[in-house]
């Protein structure tokens, strides 16, 4: 099975908080920037404004997902954080997936 690229280090997430532009939605903010490998990696950043773990996690799991079906169409070498805003947890598969597009379009990273 082929390990998912994700970020974890807690020095690459300031890193990018730091240095990358961000763009929002009502439900989403995303930071990207030039990684240093050939593919994508995120990083998904979830507080407890949003919801309990349960939510939490069902959130992580919809994000990485959106992400797998999305990154054929994105520039590569890119690292990206999505950071979930207050009503994230409560929305729909397909509200989170518009609003990734919408982001990813905003950075200028999606072909498609």
């Amino acid at each position: 099975m082929k390990k998912f690229p994700s970020i974890k280090k807690n020095a690459d997430f300031r890193t990018i908080y730091q240095t990358a532009p961000s763009k929002a939605t009502g439900l989403l903010v995303m930071y990207v920037r030039d990684g240093s490998g050939e593919s994508n990696r995120i990083g998904i950043s979830a507080g407890k404004k949003i919801g309990n773990s349960v939510v939490r996690h069902t959130f992580a799991r919809r994000m990485r997902e959106i992400f797998r079906k999305n990154d054929p169409q994105t520039v590569q070498g890119k690292d990206i954080i999505i950071v979930a805003r207050n009503q994230a947890g409560s929305v729909s598969y397909e509200q989170l997936n518009k609003d990734y597009v919408k982001l990813l379009q905003h950075h200028r990273i999606y072909k498609a």
